[in-house]
């Protein structure tokens, strides 16, 4: 009897080991960047609906956790708004880029603010501390409060470059999520912040324009409006599996929920961007 016992135990045993196998096979968790985070929620959804064997966890945490998860093997999707070649510390050549859109990133102030455009110039004296209340751009007698990204922000990141012209912001109070960004913005008068496009139109907040162009996406296919960004996914080389590639192309192809959620498709594009900032007219 305790010979049949442990014959069965140990068959019950394997096959709850083949069976975990199968299901880690099919389970991909894709995360880091807050920017690329409500595309690949609704794609997620989306895909399970097509793929219900197939299962895809989403999570946040910016787009340096992405990076340094995916190259660890702890994430099989590592979403970033930057090139892994930006990201201190990550050994892009074990890891491979899939850009699957574009993102542009506005500043933000909080809808009360009486002041629609600024110059480059002036955005950038704004984040430096350089300019501290709104009268000095011609708004309201009010004090200014910038409201930061965290160091691990892709969005932080790409702002920086290519909004401040690599000016380093003030410290002050940051946040790693677009959703807690625009939260404090649209609760703090004289608030201003910088998210991306899908998040630009929300209650109690309005986007500026720099220069007087205004941030959509047109401009932003022209290099016109210059602060934007590839949205990548990026896998580890040593541990890439079907249902990533799989998922990643449903949503780089996805044009409708792209469009819908603020994001540009890289086809669309006429210009391309190097991870130096280089840019290159496209036919």
């Amino acid at each position: 009897m305790k010979k049949k016992i442990l014959i069965t135990f140990a068959a019950l045993t394997g096959l709850m080991l083949l069976s975990a196998c199968g299901a880690g096979d099919k389970q991909v968790t894709a995360g880091g960047s807050t920017a690329l985070q409500p595309l690949v929620e609704q794609a997620s959804i989306d895909f399970m609906k097509q793929n219900p064997d197939d299962i895809i966890m989403v999570q946040g945490g910016g787009s340096g956790v992405g990076l340094a998860q995916v190259a660890a093997g702890s994430f099989q999707i590592g979403s970033s708004d930057i090139f892994a070649e930006e990201k201190t510390g990550i050994d892009a050549s074990k890891i491979t880029d899939h850009k699957v859109a574009v993102v542009g990133f506005a500043p933000i102030v909080n809808e009360n603010l009486k002041v629609s455009n600024l110059t480059d110039q002036q955005l950038t004296d704004i984040f430096t501390g350089k300019i501290t209340n709104w009268k000095e751009v011609g708004g309201q007698d009010e004090k200014i409060t910038v409201i930061g990204r965290t160091a691990g922000s892709g969005t932080r990141v790409n702002f920086d470059k290519y909004g401040l012209n690599g000016a380093t912001e003030i410290n002050g109070p940051t946040l790693d999520a677009s959703g807690s960004v625009v939260q404090l913005v649209g609760q703090t008068p004289g608030a201003i912040s910088y998210v991306s496009f899908s998040y630009i139109n929300k209650p109690n907040v309005k986007p500026l324009k720099v220069n007087n162009v205004t941030p959509n996406d047109d401009n932003v296919k022209i290099n016109k409006w210059k602060i934007w960004s590839y949205e990548h996914m990026y896998t580890n080389n040593s541990k890439e599996n079907k249902v990533e590639e799989k998922f990643i192309n449903y949503v780089t192809n996805d044009s409708k929920t792209l469009k819908k959620l603020g994001y540009i498709s890289v086809s669309d594009m006429k210009v391309d961007r190097d991870a130096h900032g280089n840019i290159k007219k496209l036919n």
